[in-house]
Parts: C-alpha cells; sequence; structure tokens
C-alpha cells in the first residue's frame, strides 16, 4: 500500500477527540466537574512534541464534546516536573487553603524531584491549589507532603471517602515497580497515614501507574455496591505495550479486597487474556476518572496512545490525542462483574454532517462490498451481525479498495479482531502495523458494534460495551470508503446505521 504522510500541518488532527493545539500530551490529570465545568489536565510539555518538560497542560469544556485550551496549569521548573495526579474539591476547606468566602480546589500531584532539588531522585506527594475554578494553580510552600524516599512512588487518585469507618481523604498511589496499589488517609490534605497495599496481582509484565478507586452500583441498583480498582501497566497489555486493567471487590476505608484476582504476585504469562482489561486496543493508556460528576455518573477518559511507539506517530505540529470521555458501568455476568463502557451520552447531541446512511438486513456474500453512499472520514457506525459459515467477518473503515482498518469477528475463535496493518501510514514504528484481539461472546446468536472513526483513531465498542479496542490508525485523507465483508463463506448483516459528522 502506498505510504500516508503527514505533510501539513495537523494532518489527522481528530474532530471529535481532544489534543492539544501545537505540542505533546499524555496521561490526563485531575478530572474533575466544577462549577458547571468539566477539566481535564494532563501531561503536557509545553516546549515542543514529543514526552519532556512534564508539566500539566489544561483543557475545559460545558459538554464533553467541545474543549477550549487553556495556558499551562501547573508548570515545571528547575526542581521538579510535574507527573500525574488529581484534583479534589476540599468544599469545607479541611487543607486551610481557602479563604472564607472561597473553598479551594487541591491538585495532588506527583513531584518529580530533579538534580538541583534537595529531594533529587525521588518521587513524592505534593499540593498546589486554586482559588479562581482552576485556572491559576499556587504550589504549596510545605511539599512535599507525602515520601517514602522512593523513586517510583506516583500518581495520586485522591477522593473523599464517607462510610463505616468515617469521613476523610483517601489516596491510591503506586509503588510502580512493586506492582502495588498503596493507600493512604488524611484529615486536612498535608498530614497522611498509611492504610494498607494492595498487589502484586494479576497483569504485572510492565511497572503499575495511573491507579483509580471508585464505587459502582451493580446494574443500577444502589443497595449493590463494589468497589473498583483500575492500574494502568506499562508494557505488559493484552496486545503489546500499555494497557490498563481493573479489579473488582470491597473497600472498607481501610483496605481494598479483590474478588476478581485470577494471579496472586506475579503473572502467569499463559493467563494474560483471562485478567481484565479497561481495553483490549494497543491506544488506550492512563484512564482516570472524573470527579464530582452530576448524578452520580462515573466518566473516565484515557490517554489515546501507547509507549512503543509514543514519541514516532506521524502527527504535527501536536502529538497524541485522548480518547472520547466515556460512561461507566457495572454488570453482572455469569462469568461475574463487568465494566461496561459506552462513550458518553453527550456525542448522541453531536449533529450530523449529512442524512445517515442506514440499510436494513441481507447476506454479506464471500469478498469485500463496498457501500455506496457510506463514506466518511468522521463517523458513528451502528452494525449489527449473525455469523454463517464465514471464518470472519465485518466492516472495514477508513478504506481504499480492499485496504482500511478490518474490524472483525470470528465466531469459531470467539474473538473480536481489529487489523490495522493496512490502515494507512504504519511504517514510523515496527510495532505500529498490528492485528488486535479480544475475546467476545454472541448475545443471542448475534454481535452488535459501535464504532467511532475519527481522523486519526477507531474505537471499537462490542457488545453493548462490555468489549473495547481502541486503536490510532493513519490513513490517507482520500481513504474514506467503509465495507462489508466476509472471508470463508457468507454472514448476515442485520441492521447497518452510519451517522456522518461534519
Amino acid at each position: 500500500m502506498t505510504a500516508v504522510t503527514a505533510t501539513t500541518p495537523d494532518a489527522f488532527r481528530p474532530a471529535l477527540h481532544y489534543a492539544a493545539r501545537s505540542t505533546w500530551l499524555n496521561d490526563p490529570n485531575g478530572l474533575i466537574f466544577h462549577e458547571g465545568v468539566y477539566h481535564l489536565y494532563y501531561q503536557n510539555n509545553p516546549e515542543g512534541n514529543v514526552w519532556g518538560n512534564m508539566s500539566w497542560g489544561h483543557a475545559t469544556s460545558p459538554d464533553l464534546v467541545t474543549w477550549t485550551e487553556h495556558p499551562v496549569a501547573i508548570a515545571c521548573d528547575e526542581l521538579e516536573d510535574i507527573f500525574s495526579g488529581s484534583i479534589v474539591f476540599d468544599r469545607h476547606n479541611t487543607s486551610g487553603f481557602g479563604t472564607e468566602f472561597k473553598a479551594p480546589l487541591v491538585a495532588v500531584y506527583t513531584s518529580a524531584y530533579k538534580q538541583a532539588s534537595e529531594h533529587h531522585g525521588v518521587q513524592a506527594q505534593s499540593l498546589a491549589y486554586s482559588l479562581d475554578g482552576g485556572y491559576t494553580w499556587t504550589k504549596h510552600a510545605g511539599n512535599p507532603v507525602l515520601s517514602r524516599g522512593s523513586s517510583e512512588f506516583r500518581d495520586p487518585k485522591v477522593f473523599r471517602y464517607e462510610g463505616d469507618a468515617g469521613s476523610y481523604w483517601v489516596m491510591v498511589a503506586v509503588e510502580a515497580q512493586d506492582f502495588e496499589a498503596v493507600f493512604y488517609k488524611s484529615e486536612d490534605l498535608k498530614s497522611w497515614e498509611l492504610l494498607s497495599s494492595f498487589g502484586p496481582a494479576n497483569a504485572t509484565g510492565g511497572v503499575w501507574e495511573c491507579p483509580d478507586l471508585f464505587p459502582l452500583a451493580v446494574d443500577g441498583d444502589p443497595g449493590n455496591l463494589k468497589w473498583v480498582l483500575t492500574v494502568n501497566l506499562n508494557p505488559g497489555g493484552p496486545n503489546g505495550g500499555s494497557a490498563g486493567q481493573y479489579f473488582v471487590g470491597d473497600f472498607d476505608g481501610t483496605t481494598f479486597t479483590s474478588a476478581t484476582t485470577v494471579t496472586k504476585g506475579l503473572q502467569d504469562p499463559d493467563r494474560l487474556g483471562h485478567y481484565q482489561w479497561l481495553d483490549w486496543g494497543r491506544d488506550y493508556y492512563a484512564a482516570v476518572s472524573f470527579s464530582d460528576v452530576p448524578d452520580g455518573r462515573r466518566l473516565m477518559i484515557a490517554w489515546m496512545n501507547n509507549w512503543q511507539y509514543a514519541n514516532n506517530i506521524p502527527t504535527t505540529p501536536w502529538r497524541s490525542p485522548m480518547s472520547l470521555v466515556r460512561d461507566v458501568s457495572l454488570k453482572g455476568t455469569d462469568g461475574g462483574w463487568r465494566l461496561v463502557q459506552q462513550v458518553a451520552r453527550e456525542f448522541t447531541s453531536v449533529p450530523a454532517g449529512t442524512p445517515p446512511f442506514m440499510a436494513g438486513a441481507g447476506e454479506i456474500s464471500e469478498g469485500t462490498h463496498l457501500l455506496d453512499g457510506a463514506a466518511g472520514s468522521v463517523q458513528r457506525i451502528e452494525a449489527t451481525f449473525m455469523p454463517g459459515t464465514a471464518e470472519e467477518f465485518g466492516l472495514i473503515v477508513r478504506g481504499n479498495g480492499t485496504h482500511g482498518t478490518r474490524i472483525g469477528i470470528r465466531p469459531a475463535e470467539g474473538r473480536i479482531v481489529v487489523d490495522r496493518r493496512e490502515s494507512g501510514q504504519t511504517d514510523f514504528h515496527e510495532t505500529f502495523a498490528s492485528i488486535d484481539t479480544a475475546p467476545i461472546e454472541p448475545a443471542g446468536n448475534s454481535y452488535d458494534l459501535t464504532v467511532y472513526v475519527d481522523q486519526c483513531s477507531v474505537e471499537v465498542f462490542a457488545q453493548g460495551g462490555q468489549v473495547t479496542l481502541s486503536e490510532l490508525i493513519f490513513p490517507a485523507s482520500t481513504s474514506t470508503d467503509v465495507s462489508l465483508y466476509a472471508a470463508g463463506g457468507t454472514a448476515t448483516i442485520n441492521s447497518l446505521n452510519i451517522t456522518q459528522y461534519a
């Protein structure tokens, strides 16, 4: 296939996903809904489009769809890089950073101390506060507030715990190279007491990073709450490189107890496919959730890239998008609890660029079948299939003839596949051209897919969001075809609806 090259500024810039204007970004940080606004902070290099000079970039949105980029929120300096962390609204001013009339937002972040610092080589937790709703920040004079003397202690997620054990702040952070989540409590965000630790468990093929801990109602029943611990790791993902996993269990205010641990201690390589993954794709990392979202919603967003090739993706002047924001819920299944992820409902109101493409039921004969009138660069595709004799069947998106990104079902194997070997430009890194798979089971002998296609990505939500795969792609601007295909036999398309975005 002819190579595709980003020859013009902003080639591949997403239409639906957030990306910084002209710089590098990675992990989302400090996610919070405050005074009617969603705040997305993120690891940012203000000076370039590769990793370095780690600071907190900042964007806001009223609706999770349209984002406005702001100046750097918390900047690195000669003493420290500003690594990942979280923000809380200290409504009762427990920290004392507020005033008589204004409660503060408090950022809890990892200080990665540099050569010039007396803490050189240490990663420790520090504070900054804002009295103007999160736009300007002042670093706490008493930083760091929590140090273990460790070079790999990072990524604090802080929330307010209210339960039988009392009312206080809880922090979950990681000892990255020990594959361990550590839990602390505090009354004032400044003094911290160790509660417990969790791990190693399940996937330990790479360092643990960016943890999160939150309760979810099973099947929407508020009387049946479980706690979800998410841990991202690099490398060690199910299809290579970085990824995120989750555990479901209980948290009593002191200890997290997992009910879904498959492997205690270091992972068994043969069980990698049995762990619970946030996303089976190559490009969904450092996922964390927003705080203080109305109506008890749990919203999550991730960095859409993979550390294997993150600095090499062919975008300019920016590098790396975020995923779409997802509504996360917990479902009870015969195999245990499973996270269900759907694109945040706000995206259903995004105006379509043209009338939708719709097709009724029909047989998919062997081969590739171009859908006239379905072409587009930015789309939501909703499709339901039934298997027949085909070994594999599905969709080709951002296509050019038979080439494109292939999203298929292999019913005999019980797998869903995203094949990006012919997705466009792939030669910028040896690991990018890939076939990535995840387990999938039919529901009533059918498979449903919702696929969000953007200028440089596909996000696949299968079986109502029980299985997700997120993948970067870099197709030619002229590769806009949508096709159905079947290999080794036939299949049936029950319904197909394509929403085109301008």
